[in-house]
């Protein structure tokens, strides 16, 4: 990777699409829709910077590793999938969310967790969902699912699930409720440690630029 160049790892969807007046912020736009291009590199304004497209979980890994210099990942990707060895400077604020525990209604969510209670808990985030109930010294067999998984507690496969809800209108729409707040989820910036000495001059104007964007927001 040369020295003068820039590569920025962003997955498909509203992380993209709420990062671009970030991007936007800083001097730099994408030549290509990536909703609308089959390209997983995409040019920008600068010659020396691009954007790779990843999915959502792979963003720290392909910074980590310096496949990419800086990328935007979601809070729960960092906690499940480890932050370790990337410098994380700035939170975003984002693609918002909450992790919750939802249970279809009707189900006594209450007495099912109480201490030394057992739970059935579907979820693609194993990792967040056991650490969670061990704190509440609840036992948990952790069902991993990679989607539909307000299916999950209406056809008896699990108690409950642990998933990210924004507006709640799914669960809704299929009976569920949520019951319990494990954490908040938005998006944060993420630097190759190793990058960020070797480009800070290329760096240093991008993060302050979003550090702004973001002030301003709020």
């Amino acid at each position: 990777m040369q020295d003068n160049a820039l590569t920025i790892a962003l997955s498909k969807g509203r992380i993209f699409e709420e990062t671009l007046p970030l991007l936007a912020a800083a001097g730099i736009v994408p030549t290509e829709e990536p909703e609308k291009s089959r390209k997983l590199i995409i040019g920008t304004n600068h010659e020396n910077i691009r954007l790779v497209i990843v999915r959502a979980t792979d963003v720290p890994t392909y910074v980590r590793y310096g496949a990419a210099d800086f990328g935007i990942a979601g809070k729960d990707v960092l906690i499940e999938h480890g932050g370790t060895g990337l410098y994380q400077p700035l939170d975003l604020e984002i693609a918002k969310c909450r992790m919750m525990v939802a249970v279809r209604k009707g189900f006594d969510y209450e007495a099912a967790s109480q201490p030394g209670c057992r739970l059935k808990i579907a979820t693609k985030y194993p990792e967040i969902a056991a650490s969670h109930f061990a704190g509440k010294g609840v036992h948990v067999d952790i069902i991993k699912l990679y989607g539909s998984m307000e299916l999950a507690p209406l056809v008896g496969l699990s108690d409950a699930i642990v998933d990210l809800v924004s507006t709640g209108n799914t669960l809704k729409a299929n009976g569920l409720e949520a019951v319990e707040h494990i954490v908040d989820i938005s998006s944060r910036l993420v630097v190759n440690k190793a990058a960020l000495k070797t480009k800070y001059a290329l760096l240093e104007p991008i993060i302050r630029a979003f550090e702004s964007a973001v002030g301003a927001q709020a």
